[in-house]
């Protein structure tokens, strides 16, 4: 069985703060070995459940955030920048199921730890068929187009409300309660681990959906910027329009969900532009 790991950052049981989660800051090496032991862990559980492959994709900011040598399971790491498909580079129809790790959830929803939607410095708000999403269902329509299930996702309690709603909804591991965008109270590590080993494990056995990611019919994308020259230069992709009366605001309609995906992360590349 072979397993494809996406890992973020600000989910993980003790992180509330950015200065834990950047290269260079205070409190980083806190943070990295935080992350390893909840990825470590997930490995464990899958490998209980008979996964004999993984691969790990380090998603997180300078996407070098994880060592090596110190993965389990053997496991191989897709690192650094710069990557086209981003957090979901390197999936494809060869895996058997999904596990997203650490994440968070959605720009602006509500007590949701270190929230945003890719790029806290351009987007104020994304949108699938008039749905608010984070990272979580815009990721999922790679899976989707792949045909691979979201098995595991890992985070906060504001993740795992907007993980399930996602069709079939995956098995979820909340190792803090969020209180505010920047406070949280966590399990301690050892237990966030326990339970997302064990989570792992079930959601490769007993709790495994059946099927990938469904998203029927036409995909309408819609992403509002902070300011309205980040919205001019992303209608500058094909098929990428400007919303009417609002020049903030731009959507994009297709059938294809990774061709919906692409464009998202392209207008994330493009709008960079302008903040870094």
């Amino acid at each position: 069985m072979k397993v494809f790991i996406s890992t973020d950052f600000e989910g993980v049981a003790g992180i509330v703060d950015w200065d834990q989660i950047m290269v260079g800051s205070h409190d980083y090496a806190l943070g990295r070995r935080l992350l390893l032991g909840e990825l470590n862990a997930a490995i464990d559980g899958a490998t209980d459940a008979g996964a004999d492959a993984f691969v790990v994709n380090d998603s997180h900011s300078s996407m070098r955030n994880l060592e090596p040598d110190l993965l389990h399971g053997r496991a191989s790491l897709l690192s650094g920048k710069h990557k086209p498909m981003y957090m979901m580079e390197g999936l494809d129809s060869s895996f058997d199921a999904i596990f997203f790790l650490g994440y968070h959830g959605s720009i602006g929803a509500s007590q949701a730890i270190l929230s945003h939607s890719y790029n806290p410095r351009a987007i104020w708000e994304a949108r699938l068929n008039g749905e608010i999403v984070g990272e979580t269902a815009l990721n999922a329509l790679v899976a989707a187009h792949y045909g691979v299930p979201i098995a595991l996702v890992t985070g906060d309690q504001v993740t795992a409300a907007e993980a399930r709603q996602l069709s079939p909804a995956p098995h979820c591991v909340e190792v803090k309660r969020s209180v505010s965008r920047y406070a949280a109270e966590s399990l301690h590590p050892e237990v966030a681990c326990e339970r997302i080993r064990e989570g792992a494990r079930l959601a490769l056995t007993s709790q495994r959906p059946a099927t990938p990611p469904i998203f029927q019919g036409t995909i309408e994308l819609g992403v509002t910027f902070l300011t309205a020259d980040m919205a001019e230069m992303a209608a500058w992709l094909h098929g990428v329009e400007l919303s009417s009366g609002d020049a903030r605001t731009v959507r994009f309609v297709s059938n294809d969900p990774l061709e919906v995906f692409r464009t998202f992360v392209t207008m994330v590349m493009l709008t960079r532009a302008l903040v870094e």
